[in-house]
C-alpha cells in the first residue's frame, strides 16, 4: 500500500445544530443519510449550475466532537467558506477553514486502519482508496500504522490520472464547468433524487435531455506529454483541451460530438503534435465516440 500527503488539499469544517440540513440544501449529494465513517462526493454550484467548488464530505462521530469536514482544493477554501457564509443566514452553523492545522493523506493499493485523524473511503471510486484528515506532521506515523509506504504526492496524481478521474483546476476550470462535464454524475457526485439544491434545475435538465456534449475523459499518448491547456485538434479543428498528464496517460476535456465526427472521418487526434487516443474507463456509463449508446 502507498500513502501520500496531498499538499493541494485543505479542510473546511461545518458544524452546529443545523449543519446537516444546511449542507443538504446546498450541495449536489444527499447529506441527510450520511453517517460517520462514510463520505460523499459533491459540489456547491452557482444558480446557473456551474461548479464553484467540488469536495468530499465526511462526518465526525459524536464522541469525536461531530461536525462535517470538507476535503477540498486548498486554493478554494477561502472562496468556499465565503460562499457558505453567504447562504448561512439564520442557520445555526459555524463554517471554519482548518487548512492551517489539518491536511489530507491519501492511501491506495491496500487496506488498513489508523487511530490518527478522520478516515473515510474515497466515494468516487474504490480504486482511489481511502483518505485521512489529520495534522500534517502525523503523516509519516499514520502511514507506518497503516503499513503503507509514504510516497510523494506525484505518485498519487499519476494513480488518479491513470484511473481517468478529473481534478478541478487541472482538468477543468472552476466557475466554468457543469457537473456532467467533469463526470460527477459518473463518480457518485450528483444525487438525482434528492430534490432541490443550488443549480439543481440546470443539472437535472442536462441529465434528462442528455445534453452534456463536453466531458473530461482519459486519453493515452506516447513520448512527451502534451502541455496542460494545449488544444486537442482533429484536422484543423479544435475538439478540446489537454489537462493533467503522467506516464503516458492524461485527462482531456473534449467535445465528444466533434470527436465522434473526427472518428467518422478517420481523422486522428493530436495535441502539440503528439497523437492521443481515447481510453474508456470501467466507470464511464456515457457513450464514447464510435459507440452507438451509453452503457447500461
Amino acid at each position: 500500500m502507498k500513502a501520500a500527503l496531498l499538499p493541494d488539499r485543505g479542510v473546511v469544517k461545518v458544524a452546529g445544530d443545523g449543519a446537516r440540513s444546511f449542507l443538504h440544501g446546498l450541495v449536489t449529494a444527499d447529506i441527510l443519510d450520511l453517517k460517520p465513517g462514510a463520505a460523499r462526493f459533491c459540489a456547491l454550484l452557482t444558480p446557473q449550475g456551474k461548479i464553484i467548488a467540488d469536495f468530499i464530505v465526511a462526518e465526525a462521530s459524536a464522541k469525536d466532537g461531530g461536525g462535517f469536514f470538507l476535503d477540498v482544493q486548498r486554493a478554494l477554501c477561502t472562496t468556499l467558506v465565503a460562499k457558505l457564509n453567504i447562504y448561512k443566514l439564520r442557520a445555526k452553523v459555524i463554517v471554519e477553514d482548518l487548512s492551517d492545522v489539518l491536511g489530507v493523506l491519501a492511501a491506495w493499493d491496500g487496506s488498513g486502519s489508523t487511530k490518527h485523524g478522520l478516515s473515510y473511503a474515497d466515494p468516487r471510486l474504490p480504486a482511489l482508496g481511502f483518505r485521512v484528515m489529520l495534522p500534517p506532521h502525523l503523516a509519516a506515523a499514520t502511514a507506518a500504522e497503516l503499513g503503507a509506504t509514504l510516497v510523494d504526492a506525484g505518485q498519487y496524481e499519476a494513480h488518479r490520472i491513470a484511473l481517468g478521474v478529473p481534478q478541478g483546476g487541472l482538468d477543468f476550470s472552476y466557475g466554468d464547468a457543469f457537473p456532467h462535464e467533469t463526470d460527477m454524475d459518473q463518480l457518485g457526485g450528483v444525487d438525482f433524487t434528492k430534490g432541490c439544491y443550488v443549480g439543481q434545475e440546470v443539472v437535472s435538465r442536462m441529465e434528462h435531455r442528455g445534453t452534456a456534449r463536453t466531458r473530461a475523459v482519459p486519453v493515452r499518448y506516447d513520448g512527451t506529454a502534451p502541455a496542460a491547456g494545449a488544444a486537442v485538434t482533429a484536422g484543423d479543428r479544435q475538439v478540446g483541451t489537454m489537462g493533467s498528464a503522467a506516464a503516458g496517460r492524461a485527462v482531456a476535456l473534449l467535445r465528444l460530438d466533434r470527436v465522434a465526427e473526427a472518428v467518422a472521418r478517420g481523422e486522428p487526434l493530436t495535441s502539440g503534435g503528439v497523437p492521443i487516443h481515447l481510453v474508456k474507463p470501467d466507470w464511464a456509463r456515457f457513450a464514447f465516440p464510435g459507440e452507438t449508446k451509453a452503457a447500461e
